[in-house]
């Protein structure tokens, strides 16, 4: 399981500190806090964080919006401002840089979680959306990950470490290696928007990831400690499509 990876640009430390542990409590990943605005885009390029964090009001030859304006034209990252009584014009220049929440100084900790939480949901519009059985439990897929809800937070999960995908009803169970979650989603909704030439369909119940291969029998295949049924003449079609990884 990767968390969702944060940047904090902010030059008050000790704001910046409270903000760091309180993402932490809630299960993100810090990739760092960053004081000046020229330190920006090195760290973005280097850690390459989900999500940007940002005083608007930056010590410095720049300013939280001279930096998302910069930013955007290297890379497609969401921002959410924290702001301390910006005047209309600063406000209406933020506004141009399309920013996914404002957060005011000073802020709550829910402040914080609710501008986290809608930023991952359109970081999913902007990919495909998964459909769900309850509003509740969001999941959708980007390219090469997939982000569900889990114990009350946002998780991130790269597709790469998914081993298999189980069917229960009106339900899908995820697993890793480390782990399973259940998501509020049927297994065909789920499949339609995996690579197809990385996932496939073994059995009606049951979507695997090639790549976790070890074994195939003639009426099943091992992944992981877990075997898993073949459907009749899967067989054949799973070692064609092992082939051509």
């Amino acid at each position: 399981m990767d968390k969702v990876k944060i940047l904090i640009v902010e030059d008050e430390m000790i704001i910046a500190a409270k903000i760091s542990m309180q993402l932490t409590n809630l299960g993100y990943h810090v990739t760092g806090i960053v004081p000046r605005g020229d330190e920006v885009i090195a760290h973005v390029q280097e850690n390459k964080p989900d999500i940007l964090l940002l005083d608007i009001n930056l010590k410095g030859s720049v300013d939280g919006i001279e930096i998302a304006a910069q930013l955007q034209k290297l890379t497609e990252i969401p921002i959410i401002y924290l702001t301390a009584n910006a005047d209309e014009a600063t406000f209406n220049r933020a506004k141009e840089t399309k920013p996914n929440a404002f957060i005011s100084k000073p802020y709550k900790q829910l402040d914080l979680q609710r501008a986290i939480e809608l930023t991952i949901s359109r970081m999913g519009e902007k990919g495909e959306q998964l459909a769900t059985e309850t509003p509740e439990e969001p999941a959708f897929v980007l390219n090469d990950r997939i982000f569900v809800r889990h114990k009350e937070k946002m998780i991130k999960i790269m597709l790469s470490d998914i081993y298999y995908i189980e069917a229960d009803r009106n339900y899908s169970h995820l697993f890793t290696k480390e782990q399973a979650y259940v998501l509020a989603i049927t297994l065909k909704t789920i499949e339609e928007k995996l690579p197809s030439n990385i996932f496939l369909r073994v059995h009606r119940s049951f979507v695997i990831n090639l790549t976790h291969v070890e074994e195939v029998t003639e009426g099943q295949v091992m992944i992981g400690r877990q075997a898993i049924p073949l459907g009749a003449g899967m067989r054949e079609i799973l070692l064609k499509n092992m082939r051509t990884l």
